[in-house]
């Protein structure tokens, strides 16, 4: 197997080494360098062809923002992760990054303490460096496990250091070298072999579509812009949005995506009543769900417990989807690591419902829609350049005259 060749730039000298160690300590990933600047990184793309590149986006010089656009400029076309700020004004700057071409986005912590809060983002960094670097690194030639094998690597050292930890050893302080056993409880993820799907028969024929539901995950970003720039104006249906996305970006994630979409985006919010035509995001740390009242729907937000570990969770949609619309509402699910949405897609098509799922070789990860076709939840699998069309062809085909 090859390694998945990752790109550090920051500007701060502790962020690139603290960084560094988490993609060191990954087997199957390597650095393959650093720049403190968006200028020194195009110096050094002259020489290194990385598979995935980590920026910063406040750097002096020549800033991430102004990176992306040289990118483009110059047509370099290696797959970009922000390292974005928390505050509104960073949320901004990174849909303006997404505008530019960047892949997707992590929230790197701030504050004196970033050394200790580094841990709470290093599975995402994991999951989305294994996600997009892998995509290049086939591209290029490479041979990559699946993507989930970096971050069931990761889950299992960071088990293994717990139980260090507890006995005072200290290996909890260091790189920690995986056991025979527990290396070969990954072989699973080398190669994932698929599933012949279960058969599911639905308790009544599919009817009008009156909503339509769609739960994604990592490479959502960018797979619903180019979804949702190509929908049919005259769709009357209400589309509900799970993303997966931390709290303080939604608002202005919807707010980009109304910009290129022919239909109004919004951040959904508690209570409000379910407009046709309209689609609503989830914000982010917030469950979303839909009641019925009488003859309206209207939208309902939790901060229950995290379902799948995730907070919103696309089973959580799905569940109510599938409960108060039956055979009447459309489900879709896209690209995204683990499992969240598989189910419920699943008892959405038990209830009648008509389901879509995102197809293998246009996923930027084959996980959620694989597990929701193995389930039997997936009427017909898409690929993403089709997805627009598809969704355009049954909102019409099957909506209220």
């Amino acid at each position: 197997m090859d390694n998945i060749s990752v790109f550090i730039c920051d500007d701060s000298a502790l962020m690139r080494n603290l960084i560094g160690r988490i993609i060191n300590d990954v087997d199957g990933f390597e650095i393959a360098g650093k720049a403190e600047n968006g200028e020194d990184l195009l110096s050094k793309l002259e020489t290194i062809k990385p598979d995935v590149i980590l920026l910063d986006i406040e750097m002096p010089k020549m800033s991430g923002v102004e990176f992306l656009r040289q990118r483009r400029a110059r047509g370099i076309t290696i797959p970009v992760i922000i390292l974005s700020s928390i505050a509104t004004q960073g949320a901004a700057v990174t849909m303006q990054c997404l505008d530019l071409g960047a892949s997707d986005f992590i929230t790197k912590p701030g504050g004196n303490s970033v050394s200790l809060k580094i841990g709470d983002v290093s599975n995402e960094i994991i999951e989305k460096v294994a996600s997009y670097g892998r995509r290049r690194a086939i591209r290029n030639g490479k041979t990559v496990p699946d993507s989930e094998y970096f971050v069931h690597q990761a889950k299992l050292k960071e088990a293994a250091r717990f139980v260090a930890q507890k006995k005072g050893d200290d290996a909890a302080k260091a790189a920690v070298t995986l056991s025979a056993q527990e290396k070969s409880a990954l072989a699973h993820w080398m190669v994932p072999k698929s599933k012949e799907p279960a058969v599911i028969t639905p308790e009544r024929d599919g009817g009008k579509i009156e909503l339509i539901a769609i739960g994604i995950s990592t490479g959502g970003p960018n797979a619903l812009r180019e979804v949702f720039k190509d929908l049919d104006p005259k769709i009357t249906q209400p589309i509900l949005v799970v993303q997966h996305m931390p709290a303080g970006f939604t608002e202005e994630f919807a707010n980009s995506l109304n910009n290129i979409c022919p239909l109004t985006v919004t951040e959904a919010k508690d209570g409000e009543k379910v407009q046709n035509g309209h689609i609503y995001i989830a914000p982010g740390s917030y469950h979303m769900y839909v009641e019925h009242v009488g003859f309206n729907s209207y939208i309902k937000l939790s901060q229950d417990e995290p379902r799948n570990g995730h907070r919103p969770s696309c089973d959580v949609l799905f569940e109510s989807v599938a409960k108060h619309f039956q055979n009447r509402a459309l489900g879709i699910i896209m690209t995204g690591m683990g499992r969240d949405g598989a189910a419920e897609l699943a008892e959405m098509r038990k209830k009648g419902a008509w389901t879509l799922g995102q197809d293998k070789d246009s996923s930027i990860v084959y996980g959620m829609p694989k597990v929701a076709y193995e389930l039997g939840g997936v009427q017909k699998q898409v690929p993403l350049n089709e997805m627009a069309a598809e969704i355009n062809r049954m909102a019409m085909e099957h909506q209220f005259k």
